[in-house]
């Protein structure tokens, strides 16, 4: 469960099987996102800012619980 360093969220997990990924914003909570390819959550855990790249890549283009 690698934890980021970022001011939108302190922790991300994503089982490759089922392509689920659990992101835990600051303030927030987990929620978590269905269908997410690997190179998404690698480009998530590689990003410069966090946030951004959730906004770009992840935000409304996957199912959230």
């Amino acid at each position: 469960m690698p934890r980021v360093n970022s001011s939108a969220m302190h922790r991300v997990e994503h089982d490759a099987t089922t392509g689920q990924l659990d992101i835990w914003f600051n303030g927030s909570g987990r929620y978590s996102y269905y269908g997410v390819p690997d190179r998404i959550y690698e480009g998530l855990l590689g990003a410069g800012s966090k946030g951004s790249f959730f906004n770009d890549h992840i935000r409304d283009r996957y199912g959230v619980r």
